[in-house]
């Protein structure tokens, strides 16, 4: 019995051939993915486009071609935003990234987070913040900076050929510069082919509640704990 791949999967996959070759609609289809997805990655972000308030940041990295070779620099905040930053009594703190795919946070950034406020009434939040030519680990800072007990980064993840628009979400408990990835937990592929905002959200409002209750977040903390809920 014939089984159609295709029908499981948007990976490519049996996609047939032409002499020695590939046919030409899944040649031009493979270059026309590959060009979003290289556009993702030099799109700008538009804050202003986000349609909520914020307070805008920015990284070490003055421009994008220098975002793209120095991740370090994406790392840490830039020294003009400082008089910005006013540390609180927060129990978290959210920030927006642009990372390595602005289309990701323009599409998902905000319907995701309206999603998550509605479950963490009992959350003091700080404001939120929207970092331009940021990574991961600049919501650290911003984090520590605030005051905040617990980060939580929604950032533009690397496009692949199917999927230029991915969201990515990055916990973090007790937030400081030098954190690692094993302290942090992360949720990806959110997207409308991948990860809903729902199901995005009741894993991240379970991991900030639990990370809240054990006072940890990273390989210490899983999803499939459960038993963290009792």
């Amino acid at each position: 019995m014939a089984i159609d791949l295709k029908s499981f999967t948007p990976a490519r996959v049996a996609l047939g051939r032409a002499g020695h070759s590939l046919p030409t609609a899944e040649l031009l289809r493979f270059q026309l993915d590959h060009a979003r997805a290289r556009d993702a990655v030099y799109e700008p972000l538009d804050p202003a486009s986000l349609g909520v308030p914020h307070v805008l940041l920015h990284s070490a990295a003055p421009d994008r071609a220098t975002y793209l070779r120095r991740p370090d620099l994406g790392r840490r905040l830039s020294g003009a935003d400082d008089p910005v930053i006013r540390p609180g009594n927060y129990d978290a703190a959210f920030v927006i990234a642009d990372g390595l795919s602005a289309p990701a946070v323009h599409r998902h950034a905000v319907p995701l987070l309206n999603v998550v406020l509605t479950k963490l009434a009992d959350w003091r939040l700080a404001p939120l913040t929207v970092v331009l030519q940021g990574r991961v680990a600049v919501g650290d800072e911003i984090g520590f900076r605030l005051g905040a007990r617990l980060v939580v980064m929604l950032i533009g993840e690397r496009p692949g050929l199917t999927s230029p628009d991915s969201l990515g979400v990055y916990l973090t408990w007790d937030p400081r510069p030098g954190r690692t990835d094993a302290e942090r937990n992360c949720i990806s592929n959110v997207r409308s082919e991948g990860l809903s905002y729902e199901a995005a959200a009741a894993t991240l409002v379970f991991l900030m509640n639990a990370a809240r209750s054990r006072q940890l977040s990273g390989v210490g903390l899983k999803h499939e704990d459960r038993h963290l809920e009792h």
